[in-house]
């Protein structure tokens, strides 16, 4: 199945950091759904909502068009149930509609300034992720032509800038649409309705996600921010490109223009999401069902790709671009966050057995200091959701150096996996959770199995070598299930947790990155300032904090620097710190000179962060469960940065 359309290039623009700052309220990382077809649309969006929850909890709202042409806007402050709380006796019928859930950046959410927002007559309804950089002057511009304002919100702005070419110029929705966005500079995924035209909905973006979902026949149409919240109702999607706007109307294609109003086409894709990963299944949290799901993850992630019985590693990214990453002189890694702490295991794996010299760099620094990308470069952009704005900028950048552009992302049809040249699914389903846990180790795992087929294609590595990873990544799934065994002690370990106020994280070698990546899941969901370091960095100043009251986690596993962090966690007993410590089965060294310790399965050196996450997501967990709170949905947090 095909729609009309012509490729329109990704392109974006970097931004001004002193205009985005200005922006008094921006929408940062927020949901947006809407439904057009024969159905009732209420439950629809407010289902989807729910989904997209974990993208922005601040405020949501609901707009739609009833059987009389009649626009009702509902819009409350807080997580979505309360909006459903006051529509419950307001009049919520209709076949067509948009909804949104808001993750704010400045002020304090309010229903005023939820989404979505009405233009002045009354007419329009509009939702939006992004950030309208030129808001303030297209504000007193249209205030010179009448128009006043209920919020402070960029937003606002541009639903009255839409209504304004619709009487200025005589257009209908769509035209009006594509003049607007013409004057506007920023990220934005927006979706428009008319009450006037009761048959339409207008959809357009620009570094912001949208993926419109395609009804049996072209009957119905669903639209969100990804393809979780619509899955439901049908597999079918169009993903747009950025300057792509698209009208949907019930029983007809989707139309699809530019911003230069040239028309274009785009493949219907099929998509394959589990609908049971979008459920708790039995756990208190996603976040525990996700921590739990990743033995099998970690399989699903190896399949076809670890041929165990062939003793090799197969990946068509490497088959298909084989000249290109065999004779890289330098790979540099992309990333934030949890991501950015796998980019710093892969930077190991690949320099000890491909022997190439990897950078790890913050996305939101690499992309503005200038750097020196050299066209023979391999530029790795890791994301889960594969829309992180820092990564993808930074990912265009590289390509607009000639660098060969390799994603490692989660989400199929992302903006990251459609940028690139070349590139590896982690396939570990939707991740709900706010804190990051399956997706790392994907992650982790998606690198290991790059970096051990480089290696061979390169021979950098032992025969020997190669088939005893390969044996033992085989054996991860039921290794990280032996630790997830450990729950019960985890838990009673981390109640010594709760009432921290600092904790400090230290490891070495690959065990290092683990050391930062469990003090983030720390900070993330309990609170609780934690910050991680190479353990022989201790004395260079962390030392100072030790006290009888300072938990200290060591990630302490067998390897070549064992004795090493051995003599660290010696350095902190001496000062009377609390030293809680994950080891190899067995150990008894660092045991007998720890308060509290969680061991799990030995294995090789380089797959051990694989293991060794594992106890840290786990006791971050029960800490925020024992504090209780919202562990799914932290405070002040999203899923997905979709903006600077």
């Amino acid at each position: 199945m095909k729609i009309k359309c012509r490729f329109t290039p990704f392109y974006f623009a970097l931004r001004s950091v002193c205009i985005i700052f200005a922006a008094k309220y921006t929408e940062f990382m927020c949901g947006i759904v809407g439904y057009i077809g024969s159905r009732e649309a209420y439950p629809i969006l407010i289902n989807g909502l729910k989904r997209l929850e974990y993208r922005g909890y601040d405020s949501a709202g609901v707009a739609l068009i009833n059987p009389e042409g009649q626009l009702n806007v509902y819009k409350e402050k807080g997580k979505v149930s309360n909006l459903e709380a006051i529509a419950e006796q307001r009049d919520t019928s209709g076949c067509i509609g948009i909804a949104h859930t808001r993750w704010a950046t400045h002020g304090e959410p309010s229903a005023v300034n939820a989404h979505p927002h009405v233009s002045q007559s009354g007419r329009l309804a509009l939702v939006h992720n992004g950030i309208i950089e030129n808001y303030a002057s297209l504000k007193e511009y249209l205030k010179g032509k009448g128009y006043t304002f209920k919020s402070s919100t960029d937003t606002e702005v541009l639903v009255q800038l839409i209504e304004f070419m619709q009487h200025e110029y005589g257009k209908d929705l769509e035209g009006a649409v594509v003049m607007a966005l013409r004057r506007v500079v920023g990220a934005y995924a927006i979706a428009v309705i008319d009450n006037d035209c009761p048959d339409k909905i207008v959809v357009a973006r620009k570094s912001s996600p949208v993926v419109i979902g395609v009804g049996e026949d072209n009957k119905e149409f669903f639209i969100a921010s990804d393809a979780v919240p619509i899955v439901a109702y049908t597999k079918q999607m169009v993903y747009l490109n950025d300057n792509e706007v698209a009208l949907l109307k019930t029983g007809k294609k989707i139309e699809i223009r530019n911003l230069d109003n040239q028309e274009i086409t785009h493949d219907v894709k099929e998509v394959d999401i589990d609908l049971e990963s979008l459920e708790k299944g039995g756990f208190d949290h996603f976040m525990l069902k996700e921590i739990y799901d990743q033995p099998r993850c970690i399989a699903d992630c190896m399949r076809g790709r670890l041929l165990l019985k062939e003793k090799r590693v197969v990946l068509s990214a490497l088959n298909l671009h084989r000249d290109e990453l065999v004779s890289a002189q330098r790979f540099i890694i992309v990333a934030c966050g949890t991501s950015w702490h796998a980019g710093l295991i892969g930077k190991q794996l690949i320099e000890q057995w491909a022997k190439v010299p990897v950078e790890v760099e913050y996305a939101s620094e690499f992309r503005y200091r200038n750097p020196v990308i050299l066209p023979g470069d391999v530029v790795i952009a890791i994301s889960q959701s594969g829309e992180t704005a820092d990564t993808l900028a930074a990912f265009q950048l590289a390509k607009e150096n000639n660098a060969l552009c390799f994603g490692i992302v989660n989400v199929v049809g992302s903006s990251i996996a459609r940028a690139s040249d070349t590139g590896i699914y982690i396939h570990v389903g939707p991740e709900i959770g706010v804190a990051s846990t399956k997706a790392f180790t994907g992650q982790v795992t998606v690198l290991t199995l790059f970096a051990l087929a480089l290696a061979h294609e390169k021979d950098t590595i032992t025969q020997q070598e190669y088939e005893e990873t390969i044996a033992e990544l085989a054996n991860i799934p039921d290794k990280i299930k032996a630790v997830l065994a450990k729950d019960d002690e985890i838990k009673e370990i981390a109640r010594a947790l709760t009432y921290a106020e600092n904790a400090l994280y230290m490891g070495r070698g690959f065990n290092y990155p683990v050391a930062l990546e469990g003090a983030l899941k720390l900070k993330e969901i309990s609170y609780i300032h934690a910050e991680g370091y190479p353990a022989a960095e201790m004395k260079h100043g962390p030392i100072a904090l030790i006290d009888e009251d300072m938990p200290v986690l060591f990630v302490a596993t067998h390897h070549q620097l064992y004795k090493k962090i051995l003599s660290n966690i010696e350095e902190v007993k001496a000062r009377n710190g609390r030293i809680i410590s994950v080891v190899t089965e067995g150990d008894k060294a660092v045991s007998g000179i720890s308060e509290a310790t969680v061991e799990v399965p030995s294995t090789l050196t380089p797959l051990a962060p694989l293991l060794s996450v594992i106890p840290l997501q786990l006791i971050a967990y029960h800490v925020a469960v024992e504090k209780g709170l919202n562990v799914d949905q932290p405070r002040n947090l999203a899923k997905s940065v979709t903006v600077e």
